[in-house]
């Protein structure tokens, strides 16, 4: 395989991680994953980190998108959200793919 289409596939296994996990969330607590964790026993602040390690880059995205719309933040904000977005996807694509070659 390619490097770029192996950059690619990573991308999209990140994102596709994050969409997962951040419906999940959303299914179970009826309400969208935040970086501000709510839950006060240590059980609950641990499973909500792993959850926001997966679910960052929609966490971020959709913040990004909110603050454009409702706050008129300047389009280079969005840009940059995106990218970051992007990066953290990659770098959670790369180690769920790794994690399952190597079962």
């Amino acid at each position: 395989m390619s490097q770029l289409a192996t950059l690619f596939f990573a991308i999209a296994t990140g994102f596709v991680a994050a969409g997962l996990t951040s419906s999940f969330y959303r299914l179970v607590t009826k309400k969208p994953p935040s970086f501000q964790l709510t839950s006060h026993s240590v059980a609950g602040q641990i499973i909500g980190v792993f959850t926001l390690v997966l679910a960052g880059p929609t966490v971020i995205l959709r913040n990004a998108l909110r603050a454009q719309v409702f706050e008129n933040r300047p389009p280079f904000w969005m840009l940059l959200s995106g990218c970051i977005a992007t990066f953290w996807s990659f770098l959670s694509g790369v180690f769920l793919l790794g994690l399952m070659l190597s079962m």
